[in-house]
């Protein structure tokens, strides 16, 4: 999707406007500034700040949960946490970069219900103990990049490896055979890193993918052959819900909850969150209790210095939030310094919520 470049700007939308118009307390005072530029999704930059004084909820105290984001190029390294009581209380840190000097970043990653995590970190994937033991490890090849790691099971993980071609695979990690494989079709021309962030493995076995790069979200059956498909920009992320309908987060600041038929029946955006700017929505999951969990990552669009990549400016944005069917925002988390500086958010699993992960009940 083109980008409108520095210094022209896309029309503005009315959640935009909307937004641009509103005023919030900032360090005591009111602050309502222009947008110097904006990104695809609407999203306002250069603000004085990207979300208000007071948050609602408890802040870290809202939920137990584990977190990890991708691209914290702040830091030298990649650190994924879990946070219980409202504190950190473990955490697992890799190089951002690896001995080639490669660029690595946590993309996607799963808490077990045995502790141990299944992680992609672009170069590849790998699975380690709580006494952070990597016990299986997969090296991506030259110019292939892994962002999808789910696991299925104890035994089983399933990765998606994009490339020329981008693969998905289903690989015992026991026996260290790849048991399922099949080749996803990705955009032309578009380069590898763009093509996939997250594949889903459904409870009916087929394979939910959100292709960033073709602006569609497609189920597959077992054979990779296409049975369902939705047209959404920018896809990040799509999970199949207990209910049949499929709640899908995009790079470009929305959460759209879809039914069967591919006709939108609930969605989340700018204009719902006043006060509170969206950036890239990376994960989104449906609650036990009906809410919805939302991961809020901040370096998105094309911006100078000063916009949203200035990392100076990312501790004024909200990391995650929580909101209601009824769209009210319940928890907002902005956690950028001691006692836990979390970095951009991608993934968000909240502890607290039944059912075990690596079996697939839960609507993440």
């Amino acid at each position: 999707m083109p980008r409108a470049p520095l210094g022209k700007m896309n029309p503005l939308p009315s959640s935009l406007r909307r937004f641009l118009n509103l005023s919030f307390a900032v360090g005591g005072a009111a602050a309502t500034q222009a947008a110097e530029s904006a990104s695809t999704g609407g999203v306002p930059l250069n603000l004085a700040a990207y979300s208000p004084a007071t948050l609602p909820g408890r802040g870290l105290a809202q939920h137990p949960f584990f977190f990890a984001g991708q691209w914290d190029f702040r830091k030298p390294v990649q650190t994924m946490v879990i946070v219980r009581g409202g504190k950190v209380v473990w955490s697992y840190a890799i190089p951002t970069q690896n001995a080639a000097h490669t660029l690595q970043e946590l993309s996607d990653a799963t808490l077990l219900s045995n502790g141990n995590v299944v992680f992609a970190r672009k170069t590849g994937a790998g699975e380690i103990t709580p006494d952070k033991r990597l016990i299986w490890n997969y090296d991506a090849p030259s110019g292939a990049e892994v962002h999808v790691a789910q696991p299925i099971g104890r035994d089983r993980v399933m990765i998606v490896q994009n490339g020329e071609p981008a693969k998905l695979m289903v690989i015992n990690i026991v026996t260290g055979m790849t048991e399922r494989e099949f080749v996803l079709p990705t955009g032309n021309p578009h380069p590898t890193h763009t093509q996939f962030r997250r594949v889903q493995m459904t409870k009916a076995g087929t394979f939910l993918a959100a292709h960033h790069d073709q602006d569609k979200v497609v189920e597959y059956d077992a054979t990779g052959k296409p049975i369902w498909s939705v047209a959404v920009p920018v896809p990040w992320d799509a999970v199949r819900l207990n209910s049949g309908n499929t709640l899908i987060s995009s790079h470009n600041a929305f959460v759209r909850e879809v039914n069967p038929k591919g006709e939108t029946v609930w969605e989340f955006n700018q204009g719902d969150a006043p006060g509170i700017a969206l950036f890239s929505l990376q994960e989104a999951n449906r609650l036990a209790n009906g809410n919805t969990v939302i991961s809020n990552w901040v370096p998105n669009g094309i911006v100078d210095a000063k916009g949203a990549k200035d990392p100076e400016k990312w501790p004024t944005s909200v990391q995650v939030l929580e909101v209601t069917a009824a769209k009210k925002i319940v928890w907002a988390l902005r956690a950028w310094t001691a006692p836990a500086d979390l970095g951009p958010a991608t993934v968000i699993q909240l502890l607290d919520e039944p059912g075990i992960p690596e079996n697939q009940e839960q609507q993440r």
